[in-house]
This record gives C-alpha cells, sequence and structure tokens, in this order.
C-alpha cells in the first residue's frame, strides 16, 4: 500500500467522540520511523504536544493524523498532531539495554517456574555461588514463593522447569512482547500504526 494511501486510511480514524475541549496535556503524539512504524512499542513511543508541534515547525516529522483540538497564536492556528513521522529514519540498535523492566517484558511480567503475575523478583538460574553470571542467559523472573523454594540451587537441583530458557533479546523480541501489553491510552487514529496483526472487527 502506498504511504499516501496509508495516511489517508489513518485519517479516518478519528474518534467519533473526539472533544475539541480536550486537555492539552491528554494529546500525546504517537512518533511513527520514517518508514511508518512505531519508534518503540513498550514503551509506546508518543511525544508530548509542545515537542510534537515543535518538530513540525522545525520540518522534522510529517503529520499523519490530528486531534480535533485546535491550539492558537495571534496569527495562526494549528490542530494537534495525533500521529508524527520522523522524516528521517532512526535505525533502532539491535538490544536492548539489561534492565530491570526489559528483563520482566522479555518473560511477559510472569514467573519463570509457576507463572504467576504477583510479587515478581530475579532469580538466577545457575545460582552464584555455583558461578551463575548477572546476565540475560542466567537471569529470569520469579515470584518470591519460587525464588524462596529454589534457594541457592539449580532448577533440576530443585525439581523445577523453567517455562522459557533465558535468552538475550533482540530489540525486535522486545518490542513484539511489547505488543501484548498496550498502554491505558490508545487514541483512534493510532490503531493502524499499532496492531498490524489484529483482526479488524466487522
Amino acid at each position: 500500500m502506498l504511504k499516501a494511501e496509508l495516511i489517508e486510511r489513518a485519517a479516518r480514524f478519528r474518534s467519533a467522540g473526539d472533544d475539541p475541549s480536550r486537555h492539552l496535556a491528554d494529546c500525546p503524539a504517537l512518533v511513527l520511523n520514517a518508514d511508518y512504524t512505531p519508534l518503540s512499542y513498550y514503551p509506546l513511543s508518543v511525544w508530548s504536544w509542545q515537542t510534537a508541534i515543535k518538530a513540525v515547525f522545525l520540518e522534522r516529522v510529517d503529520i499523519v493524523a490530528s486531534y480535533e483540538r485546535e491550539v492558537h497564536s495571534p496569527s495562526w492556528s494549528m490542530q494537534l498532531p495525533s500521529v508524527i513521522a520522523l522524516r528521517d529514519f532512526v535505525r533502532p540498535s539491535e538490544f536492548p539495554a539489561f534492565t530491570r523492566f526489559n528483563l520482566f517484558l522479555r518473560d511477559k511480567f510472569t514467573c519463570q517456574y509457576c507463572g504467576s503475575t504477583q510479587h515478581l523478583t530475579f532469580d538466577h538460574v545457575v545460582p552464584r555461588r555455583l558461578g551463575g553470571r548477572t546476565c540475560w542467559e542466567n537471569i529470569a523472573a520469579a515470584c518470591s514463593p519460587c525464588n524462596l523454594k529454589k534457594g541457592g540451587r539449580t532448577p533440576r537441583q530443585a525439581g523445577m522447569r523453567l517455562i522459557e530458557e533465558p535468552i538475550r533479546p533482540t530489540t525486535w523480541q522486545l518490542q513484539d512482547r511489547g505488543r501484548a501489553f498496550p498502554p491505558n491510552y490508545l487514541h483512534e487514529t493510532w490503531r493502524d500504526w499499532l496492531y498490524w496483526d489484529v483482526e479488524l472487527e466487522a
């Protein structure tokens, strides 16, 4: 599908209940890369309305869709952008940072031993006392009870099986996982750009 057709289709997806009196702070702009895919799924790549408008005036982005809400000055008025696309492509890094949040996201915010989503912490699969390192391939999300039960043993020694073996994810894999955890706020004009694999309602 041509880019112009994609833009036209997205522009039609304005919420019927979009309130022109919507507070400015409630009008973030979804930021797409130059290939019209989100810069990030999790956290979702959004800019404040001020940053989005500044980028428009600096000609760093194209407006794909807008809110009904407008901003004014003595000499001009403008609908707030709801979706913008960078004019220059930003190449994402191949691998994400090894952080607490990213590790939980890789493991779908669930204990890798029992599947619980409560009281999550981390477990060294091979304990440090046995030479286990603190790295992607040896850390798994675990609930406190499972972590306590396993103690300083390997999963085999403790008779516990991992749901998924820990791996070092690529940025693409982590972003794909993030698509399963949408934020609380999703504007109507964002839908075509976020959930490509979701069937459209009849």
